[in-house]
């Protein structure tokens, strides 16, 4: 006898037993209150074909669905260590809080990370250290070839669009970025007024639907781009090639879900569905990509201009760098996201397994840029999992000029990483586009805490540096980041991860073995 009998046998049973209540005291009728609703779900559960689960176990069944429903917080809460946890452990996210609320992030009594265990990872203190102050790590973007270039802070917000994250959200992390002055880059969903209410620099993100500057089909128009892009605010312009989380995946804005605001912000008509395609449609191959840049930087007045990737294929990369030799056109910055993804919501095996995680991706743009003699002339920022000094200055000494970070400026706002960000039930009102949730999470307050997160975190990165016995980014190198490897064997970055000597490439007989074959393959007139 399975459960669904037992139902059956005591659901008559109680239906008898009480009806028989009722009729001889009618003054206990309220109990079909409680159990009539009950018996109504158990047979609802009996003739549903949908899950088998409450077929089987009617009524008890919906347990299960409870509590799967509640397992990642109770996973959190109840289950969790200090360094457990995916993506973020709570080692870190407790950083990300107390610095956004100023309380004391300082740890006693030692550290809990195992110390000897594999991939562990530390610095290498000096005993002569120096004074290194955070206002002096600042990095200039486009001195070669702009009229109007930008000194970013070592820290800054990465790409989130609007309707990703909700209108307070946004707001908060602008008044942050203005409090704080670093940029925050608007992400691919185009520039809406809640990224101008506070005056926080902007980095303006064109995705490949041009949301923002785009015609009635679609295409690029350089008029509306021009608008936009010579605004005060907006500080640099980022194409974005492909993300981390999804690296060449496209993406679809239903009609159901279009408003009329984001309508007016995307230049998009209401009624039809949003594409965002794959790939671009104003260039087709690495030559017209720098052609672009150079094309969006004399529109924009002279602002600086980049693109964001997470590297894939190596040839396809290296076939920019050609372009870049052959056209005397250089980028002001790249953008390098890692594979293992980031707030945006993506297919599994996507997430999971496709494009270079990235230290790898940063260490292998550096590489390229030096191997083409033009690494002094571009810079590149890292974007992905970095919460603490440490991280970035580990993305640092492989290459990186400046950091980005999503993740840690939503803890700052408040994230729990419920990992709802899809469902628009985001606990904290970051991720939805509800107004019963976003209303609730203050602009004022939030935006403070997003501050305090980066400068507290630039604070600690200029002490970092301090120890190692430098004052500047400049003299980061990888010799001063140990990890150990297995218990026997100890490595630094320059041995895990080696360079190659500046100017390598500009000759084919001089490509390292390594990098020969990709080298040789590489076309700066086609992508494949």
């Amino acid at each position: 006898m399975v459960f669904r009998h037992i139902f059956i046998i005591c659901g008559f049973a109680t239906l008898i037993a009480i009806s028989l209540i009722t009729l001889f005291w009618p003054s206990t009728n309220w109990l079909w209150f409680f159990v009539g609703p009950l018996l109504a779900l158990g047979v609802y559960d009996l003739l549903q074909r949908r899950h088998t689960l409450l077929r089987i176990y009617p009524l008890i069944g919906h347990f299960r669905y409870l509590f799967e429903s509640m397992r990642r917080e109770l996973q959190q809460y109840f289950v969790e260590s200090d360094l457990d946890g995916a993506p973020i452990n709570r080692e870190f996210r407790s950083l990300a809080y107390q610095r956004a609320k100023k309380d004391n992030d300082t740890r006693a009594f030692g550290t809990i990370f195992d110390v000897y265990r594999d991939g562990y990872e530390w610095v290498n203190h000096s005993l002569a250290p120096k004074r290194c102050h955070a206002a002096d790590l600042r990095t200039r973007f486009g001195e070669h070839q702009c009229a109007q270039p930008y000194d970013a802070a070592p820290l800054n917000i990465s790409a989130m669009s609007y309707g990703a994250l909700s209108r307070n959200a946004i707001m908060a992390l602008n008044r942050g970025a203005k409090l704080g002055n670093f940029f925050h880059n608007t992400g691919e969903g185009g520039i809406s007024e809640w990224h101008l209410k506070y005056g926080g620099d902007l980095v303006w993100q064109i995705g490949t639907g041009y949301f923002g500057c785009r015609d009635q089909e679609g295409n690029f128009d350089p008029e509306l781009f021009a608008r936009e892009a010579t605004r005060d605010s907006v500080k640099m312009i980022e194409i974005k090639l492909s993300q981390g989380a999804k690296p060449g995946h496209g993406g679809v804005l239903p009609a159901s879900k279009l408003t009329e605001e984001i309508a007016r912000i995307r230049h998009v008509p209401m009624g039809q569905d949003v594409l965002s395609p794959p790939g671009h449609s104003a260039f087709s191959n690495p030559t017209e990509l720098v052609t672009f840049v150079a094309k969006l930087r004399a529109l924009s007045g002279g602002k600086p201009v980049g693109f964001k990737l997470c590297p894939g294929n190596r040839q396809e990369f290296l076939g920019i760098c050609k372009a870049m030799l052959k056209t005397g056109r250089l980028p002001d910055f790249i953008t390098v996201d890692g594979g293992e993804g980031g707030t945006g919501a993506a297919p599994v095996e996507l997430t999971n397994s496709v494009g270079m995680p990235l230290r790898d991706g940063l260490q292998f743009v550096h590489n390229a840029l030096k191997g083409i003699g033009v690494r002094d002339k571009v810079r590149l920022i890292a974007s992905g999992k970095s919460f603490s000094a440490f991280h970035m200055l580990r993305l640092m000494v492989l290459g990186a000029d400046t950091v980005n970070s999503a993740r840690g400026m939503m803890l700052a706002l408040g994230c729990i990483q419920s990992r709802s960000c899809n469902t628009d039930k985001c606990p904290t009102g970051v991720a939805t586009t509800n107004p019963a949730r976003y209303k609730q999470l203050d602009v004022t307050d939030k935006g403070v805490r997003v501050a305090n997160y980066q400068h507290s975190s630039v604070e600690a990165l200029a002490e970092l540096l301090g120890i190692l016995g430098i004052d500047r980014l400049e003299e980061l190198q990888p010799r001063h980041l140990n990890r150990r490897v297995n218990p026997s064997l100890v490595m630094n970055y320059a041995q895990l991860y080696p360079g190659i000597k500046p100017g390598c490439l500009l000759h084919e007989d001089c490509a390292p073995e390594e990098w020969a074959e990709d080298w040789a393959q590489a076309n700066a007139d086609r992508w494949q």
